[in-house]
This record gives C-alpha cells, structure tokens and sequence, in this order.
C-alpha cells in the first residue's frame, strides 16, 4: 500500500515549483493549456471573464398579494422610472422578483416560492416592455426568495460602455 507521508508531499510540491521556474521564459499560456491538458480541463487557454454591472439606483413595487403575480397598483412610476433612465445607452435594469418565503406566497399551481418570483418579475417587465420604456435587450431577470416583503425590486445597473 501506497502510503503518502508529509516529505513526499513536500517533495512534490518542491518538484512542481521547479517545473513552473524552469518554464519562465517559456510562452505561459503554452504551460497553463499543457497544465490544463494534463489535468482534464477543457477551457480555453483565454477565458472571458464577465464582471457582473455595478448597480447605480432601484425602485420597487411591493404589497403583491400572497400566492399572487398580479400587480398590486399602476406601475406608471416605476415605467417613468424606467424610461428615464433608458436615455443614457450604458443602462440596464435587472428586474427581481420576491418571494418572502412563506406558505402562502408560493405558486399556486407548483407549490414553489421560486416560480411565484419569478412570475412577479416577468410580470413587471412585461408592464416595461408593453409601455416601450426600454429597448430590446436591456432588462435582465431574476428572482429572490427569502423572508421580507412581497414584491419586484428593478435596479440601475451600469452595464458598460454602449455607445
């Protein structure tokens, strides 16, 4: 039986830093896709990382009934909101659907809290899409269950440079 004591592991690690410092001449991108090779990765040598937007404002509509998608007043100020706020191009806005987490606030027909949040937050996008408060492609959603109130939280997000 193979027994690994504490000095090979530290012999191993030894070993792998003489490897990296012999190859740093060598091309790093060469030496982390053979790395990655040897380890089973599959990534590409580049990955593309995506910063998530950072948030700049927020609105919400809150009080939906338990159990209920159904907007529970006229979202005309959130639709103003919006539209103001789709003038400058690097703008978009992430509607979130809540859920407080109760047993009365889930979706009727599948029982899941989840579902209810989400239909909450199509609902209230839909409401932005119909007035034309935004341009196609600048709304993202997502859902949130967690206790607190009932209701859609839209939030500002700078999304980059898009002029």
């Amino acid at each position: 039986m193979w027994l690994v004591t504490l000095a090979d592991l530290a012999l191993l690690l030894l070993g792998f830093f003489v490897l990296v410092m012999a190859h740093q001449g060598a091309d790093r991108r060469a030496l982390v896709a053979g790395l990655r090779g040897g380890f089973g990765g599959t990534g590409s040598a580049m990955m593309k990382v995506v910063a998530e937007p950072s948030p700049v404002a927020a609105a919400a509509i809150y009080d939906f009934a338990p159990g209920s998608d159904r907007l529970p007043s006229a979202p005309d100020a959130v639709i103003a909101w919006a539209r103001a706020a789709a003038l400058d191009p690097r703008i978009a806005i992430r509607v979130t659907g809540l859920a407080d987490g109760s047993a009365q606030d889930v979706d009727p027909e599948s029982g899941s809290a989840a579902l209810l949040a989400s239909d909450r937050a199509r609902t209230v996008a839909a409401a932005l899409a119909q007035a034309r408060a935004l341009p196609r492609g600048r709304v993202t959603i997502a859902s949130s269950v967690q206790p607190g109130r009932r209701g859609v939280s839209l939030t500002l997000v700078y999304a980059g440079d898009r002029q």
